[in-house]
């Protein structure tokens, strides 16, 4: 079941704009918010300036939840988990998404515009967002990521 309302960050570089586009205005029926942290347009510029960002959103506790977006979902995905509190993951589909949520307690999605078809990107947020941290076993796990 979808939260009631949900604010969400969402960042990209230029490579993963048009993804973000795309999600920000495929999810206007949702019950989501999305804090947008640029770029805001398909003009060359540095993944980890973006990702720095909504990892900043969410270790501060600005949000709870972020999506970041680039080419591959990799940089970006590096930038964000420099982050302490933060927890990245890079999925490529919605089974892996659950996974991150259930046993990784992650609190980023990243994505790869150049590798993730965009209703495969819909799913696995739909699924992210919505896919409770199972505790139990993986909660040491996690308390030894810092």
């Amino acid at each position: 079941m979808f939260p009631m309302s949900l604010t969400v960050a969402i960042a990209s570089d230029h490579a993963g704009f048009a993804l973000k586009e795309y999600i920000r205005e495929k999810f206007a029926y949702m019950p989501v918010t999305w804090l947008d942290l640029g770029t805001y347009s398909p003009d060359r510029v540095d993944y980890p300036d973006f990702g720095h960002k909504l990892a900043q959103a969410v270790a501060s506790g600005q949000v709870s939840w972020g999506v970041a977006i680039c080419g591959s979902g990799i940089g970006i995905s590096i930038a964000c988990n420099r982050h302490a509190g933060v927890r990245a993951a890079l999925c490529t589909d919605a089974r892996m998404a659950e996974l991150a949520r259930a046993h990784n307690d992650a609190n980023v999605l990243c994505l790869g515009e150049r590798l993730t078809p965009p209703e495969q990107a819909l799913d696995m947020i739909k699924v992210f967002l919505t896919s409770a941290f199972e505790g139990g076993r993986h909660i040491a796990r996690i308390e030894k990521l810092g």
